[in-house]
């Protein structure tokens, strides 16, 4: 069947929306930075293209670590001024922001298929989330607040490519909420225009936000080090975060959210329908998710009934071109994902396969790229098919590392001593899940497991509006975020009130 690019979802048709609709951030030419209260063609842009296809789209303008410097110093005294606005007046505030962004939802859905390879199902999804999980902190943050005080300096917010609306947009404007200014770093691999376009919208209405863009170890020092920088917020590895870490002040409040390995366990377990509906979904945007679900450790008498249940999964899965159809009337196909972040994933990935399967892996599945829904001609370098290997070694960096694509391994054991180990190969998860016929059981072993959350028989994710979200051991430094915890994070409370979270001198955890 031949595909075509559906009319009107062009990149170059999706930009010059974005200069319509916001002239002042989007020059013909380029994107612009946001500091000081005004959009400027400071920075050198980057080049950068699309995963999706090859095409050659905005790319994010550096700026030098003097100029973030300035950013961050205008953003203090944004903050100074706006933790004096009243409550009533931030809410009126981030609502009317929530209206325009509500008004141009497809549009920033549109930039995320192109910027970052969302199906638009998928990409939609994180828009909606960020608008109607803001709309939910407007009506409960009266309660939420209390005599909470805004931080002493802005919030400086550094989060991955993979979520910016429903993760890093939504955060900010929670924070603003909570009476801090923000800053954020626009992430290097993708997600540029659709947060620059977020951002206008929201400034319009009196916002104190600070976007910029740069090298992460260029700007460190002022985005995580200055001195007027009230709380950071990083999302993103563990490389990274190491980093971020070494530079966070011990006195200084932050959010370190890095990734683990979450692993599903199966043990005495027989429930395999329901288990194949979790498995199919578990696809969703290729698991480039910091709650993605790649290992499986499964009971070696039950593999056989796994397999059955997991193989036909692998070839269900819907993976191409986000914005390829048959016919100009068409839908939008519903995918489970498009391409990786780049092609230079793949490239990682595969080469961390042939590493696994060299060292004495075994290759379960492989599946074919020519499978995907493509344009004919296309780029199809950043696309890679479902991959599956069985029993990694422990010398391979996909036995104790987060792969961050649609690489699944499996580890079969026979004592549930086993499983427990084999779950806990990173050091630390946000989530788990255990497929196990008995209750009793399940939270038992559920018990034993180096995760934030624990899924009974189903998936576990970062959640929204009450739900909280954090991370055991090495994934996570720092305060715990999600719903009242969110804005404790970024308030001061009494002093016999502790924070929530994974302190150098203490760890609490919430009731979840």
């Amino acid at each position: 069947m031949s595909l075509i690019l559906k009319p009107g979802t062009a990149y170059a048709d999706a930009y010059a929306r974005c200069v319509a609709v916001a002239p002042e951030a989007f020059h013909v030419d380029r994107v612009l930075n946001l500091w000081g209260g005004q959009w400027r063609r400071d920075g050198a842009p980057i080049p950068a293209t699309s995963a999706v296809d090859g095409t050659e789209i905005a790319g994010p303008p550096f700026l030098s670590l003097q100029e973030a410097s300035a950013a961050v110093a205008a953003a203090a005294q944004a903050h100074r001024e706006w933790r004096q606005v009243p409550l009533v007046e931030r809410k009126a505030k981030v609502t009317a922001a929530l209206d325009a962004l509500q008004t141009h939802r497809d549009l920033l859905s549109l930039l995320l298929v192109w910027e970052i390879g969302k199906p638009w199902r998928l990409a939609t999804n994180d828009v909606d989330r960020c608008i109607d999980g803001v709309r939910w902190y407007v009506e409960e943050i009266d309660r939420m607040l209390g005599d909470r005080a805004p931080l002493a300096g802005p919030v400086s917010n550094i989060a991955s490519w993979n979520y910016p609306m429903s993760v890093l947009m939504h955060a900010m404007l929670v924070q603003l909420l909570a009476g801090n200014a923000v800053i954020a770093k626009t992430p290097t691999d993708g997600g540029l225009a659709c947060l620059t376009l977020a951002c206008a919208l929201a400034a319009r209405e009196g916002l104190p936000i600070t976007l910029v863009s740069g090298s992460g170890r260029t700007l460190s020092p002022a985005l995580v080090a200055a001195p007027e920088i009230g709380c950071v917020s990083f999302v993103g590895g563990r490389a990274a975060g190491s980093q971020v870490e070494s530079l966070v002040d011990q006195g200084k409040r932050h959010i370190l959210e890095q990734e683990g390995l979450n692993c599903w366990g199966v043990w005495e377990f027989s429930d395999w329908k329901t288990l194949s509906g979790h498995l199919r979904k578990s696809f969703d945007y290729a698991k480039q998710r910091c709650t993605a679900y790649p290992r499986y450790v499964v009971q070696r008498s039950l593999f056989d009934d796994f397999l059955a249940a997991y193989l036909p999964v692998l070839d269900e899965v819907r993976f191409g071109h986000p914005l390829a159809v048959a016919s100009p009337d068409d839908a939008l196909p519903d995918l489970d994902y498009g391409p990786l972040i780049n092609a230079a994933k793949v490239k990682e990935l595969n080469d961390a396969v042939a590493e696994t399967l060299d060292r004495g892996g075994v290759p379960l599945y492989r599946g074919d790229v020519g499978r995907g829904r493509f344009i004919d001609g296309q780029d199809r370098s950043a696309y890679l098919a479902p991959v599956v290997v069985l029993s990694p070694p422990s010398s391979s960096a996909l036995f104790h590392a987060e792969p961050f694509g649609p690489v699944d391994t499996i580890v079969l054991v026979d004592t549930e001593a086993e499983l427990l180990a084999a779950m806990n190969a990173s050091n630390g998860a946000l989530v788990a899940s255990l497929a196990c016929d008995d209750e009793a059981t399940a939270q038992r072993l559920g018990r034993q497991l180096q995760a934030f959350k624990v899924g009974i028989n189903k998936p576990r994710s970062r959640g929204d509006r009450e739900e909280v979200f954090g991370g055991n051991g090495a994934s996570w430094r720092g305060a715990f975020v999600g719903g009242e915890l969110l804005v404790r994070a970024v308030t001061d409370g009494a002093p016999d009130d502790p924070l929530h979270g994974n302190f150098p001198s203490y760890t609490l955890h919430p009731a979840i």
